[in-house]
């Protein structure tokens, strides 16, 4: 139905989720789809590289961080390029195309961890690249108050397509037989025909929205520069920075769940399919929450419940409960921190220099995301993982209250 009306725009501020506009939509049903695609790989991933290829926890650190902060400053020249060109569907669409052929990849990498690392560089890249302008483009797509709603509509959708892209493999798998040598090659070419509908839909339903063209100020890396001298943005980064580094990864987590319950290789990624249910549960609401309420109190409420995922996975309980409450508060986490940071974000940029921000704040994360994927993975290795995750859940504790004093409205004032 939206899709079918890209043309209408509802910006009425009237508290209905038709309010954040077509676009939204639009862009969230290429998020889904894309999702769906990326995630049937994802959740087999971290199993595959540490039982199947017995890399060592160190060794997966530097893999998980590479899977998210290795290309990290292709976001900034992505984010510069469309904002200079005014052309972000076109960037974002290169990254979508570009993460859609690394799919392919797969089915030459085999059992090559080195091979693997290139492919996966190559999908992250395109994420790199795509990420930035898809966020400015719903920033442009809605009027401010609505930000939050826009951002938790649209984050819904995207973990909807999380949530279905583990069971899509595994009823790949069912249907090949997980003991066929060419089990794994079937997921990634079902995952690249998915990520080519992703880009279909983006051609097709998404519309540019290209600001008016700036005559005196317009983008240049000078112009891009001077972003950091706004305090704001400048205290938005270190908040980034902090909170990147209080970030274990995805993989980790789960792999630290199946180290303490001893969970069967068959069920692992269904892990991921718990906590991407709770995410899709609680965006839209955790989006709105922070427009009625603000913004900062729902991001620092999201590493909250992070930290209380370290302290269950280093504490006493096990069995379901440890599941039901992980999951469920990790899925949380991501509710309220991935699209109500980059809403916390877009007042504070210039609309002709929105997408170079948002690449700019996603970058720092990034980077510090990846460090903390090494760090964490090191002293999973040398220190064992119980006084890792220890470490990690007072370094969450710890984040909260730097991001806290950094971004405190009367220090904004």
């Amino acid at each position: 139905m939206y899709l079918s009306t890209i043309g209408r725009r509802e910006h009425a501020a009237n508290g209905k989720l038709s309010a954040v506009g077509a676009n939204v939509f639009a862009l969230g049903a290429v998020s889904l789809v894309t999702d769906v695609s990326s995630e049937m790989v994802t959740a087999i991933l971290p199993v595959y590289l540490v039982l199947g290829l017995h890399l060592s926890p160190a060794a997966y650190g530097v893999f998980d961080g590479l899977y998210t902060g290795a290309t990290a400053l292709l976001r900034i020249a992505g984010g510069y390029v469309a904002d200079r060109v005014r052309r972000r569907k076109v960037v974002a669409g290169a990254g979508y195309a570009l993460s859609a052929v690394a799919k392919l990849g797969l089915l030459a990498a085999g059992a090559s961890a080195a091979a693997i690392g290139a492919v996966i560089t190559l999908d992250r890249t395109g994420k790199g690249l795509r990420t930035a302008p898809r966020d400015a483009l719903i920033t442009l797509s809605v009027p401010e108050p609505l930000l939050g709603r826009a951002f938790g509509v649209h984050r819904a959708m995207d973990s909807a397509g999380a949530f279905a892209g583990p069971l899509v493999a595994l009823a790949v798998l069912a249907a090949v037989g997980a003991a066929n040598p060419e089990a794994f090659d079937a997921v990634f070419v079902v995952s690249f025909c998915v990520a080519a509908i992703g880009v279909l839909l983006l051609v097709l339903f998404v519309r540019d929205r290209r600001t008016p063209k700036a005559t005196a100020n317009p983008v240049s890396p000078r112009a891009a520069a001077a972003l950091l001298r706004g305090s704001g943005v400048r205290r938005l980064l270190v908040a980034a920075c902090v909170l990147g580094l209080a970030t274990v990864g995805d993989g980790f987590v789960y792999l630290l769940l199946q180290h303490k319950e001893d969970v069967a290789t068959g069920w692992f990624p269904l892990l991921a399919v718990g906590t991407n249910l709770s995410y899709l549960l609680l965006a839209a609401p955790l989006g709105a929450l922070a427009d009625r309420v603000g913004r900062l109190p729902v991001v620092l409420g999201g590493y909250g419940a992070l930290a209380l995922v370290y302290l269950l996975l280093a504490g006493p309980v096990s069995g379901w409960p440890l599941f039901a409450a992980a999951l469920a508060l990790y899925g949380a986490f991501y509710a309220a921190t991935d699209g109500v940071l980059m809403a916390l974000a877009g007042p504070l940029l210039p609309e002709s220099l929105r997408t170079t921000g948002i690449s700019l704040v996603q970058t720092a994360q990034a980077l510090a995301y990846f460090a903390s994927s090494v760090l964490f993975g090191l002293a999973w290795q040398f220190w064992g993982a119980d006084r890792a995750i220890g470490i990690a859940a007072g370094g969450a504790v710890v984040a909260v209250a730097v991001t806290f004093v950094v971004l405190s409205p009367r220090r904004t004032a």
